[in-house]
């Protein structure tokens, strides 16, 4: 999976299981910002091409000093651009996230994953919101997202959270073990009764849902 920059700023809640991806933004060497010279119509669409990054950056920096109202107006502006940006959607998912408009932030990943099925982040905050009322939908989600990464130490966590809940306690037991294993300071938010198998032994390259 190519590296993205990771924004965790909005992230955190006081329920461990509802931690979520931080934003992104565009990497350097975005194919998507590099217009064939040799094709007129590329050429053509380099200037909104550059005007949507440009823009989606700025909305990346609004979203830093914790101007979320102007960082969602400057998204909306990316997508009057370029109405599939992936990652202009994503970002407005996060404000609504933070925001507590689920509806909203469910629309907006939707969006972001019309344009790429597997865009992790997008996945992995989506299985955040449809958990409390569709535990079933938040596994397919989160299976998903490590059978894609198999270093997902977070997803694994929720993985596992969300097995036992559903009593399926192997299962679970499986998924906590796979987190701690890429993550050993995951270890403290394993419930008691899953942390006598779990192994603690560093996983050599760790990445979590949303940080890769």
């Amino acid at each position: 999976m190519k590296r993205r920059q990771l924004w965790a700023g909005l992230a955190a809640t006081a329920v461990v299981t509802s931690v979520v991806a931080g934003w992104v933004q565009l990497s350097k060497g975005n194919p998507a910002a590099t217009p064939s010279a040799k094709s007129g119509h590329a050429a053509s669409a380099a200037k909104p091409v550059s005007e949507a990054e440009a823009l989606l950056q700025a909305g990346i920096k609004q979203g830093q000093i914790h101007d979320l109202p102007g960082a969602a107006r400057t998204f909306k502006r990316v997508l009057e651009l370029d109405s599939d940006n992936k990652l202009a959607w994503y970002n407005l998912g996060v404000i609504a996230q933070h925001d507590n408009r689920t509806a909203d932030a469910l629309a907006a990943y939707d969006k972001a994953l019309k344009t790429d099925p597997g865009f992790e982040s997008a996945l992995y905050n989506k299985a955040i919101l449809v958990g409390p009322s569709d535990t079933d939908q938040a596994i397919a989600i989160l299976q998903r997202i490590v059978a894609a990464d198999p270093k997902a130490a977070t997803a694994y966590l929720n993985l596992g959270h969300a097995l036992a809940k559903k009593d399926h306690d192997e299962e679970a037991r499986g998924a906590f073990d796979h987190a701690i294993q890429a993550d050993p300071s995951l270890q403290q938010l394993v419930p008691e009764q899953f942390k006598g198998s779990a192994s603690a032994t560093p996983s050599p390259s760790v990445t979590q849902a949303g940080t890769n």
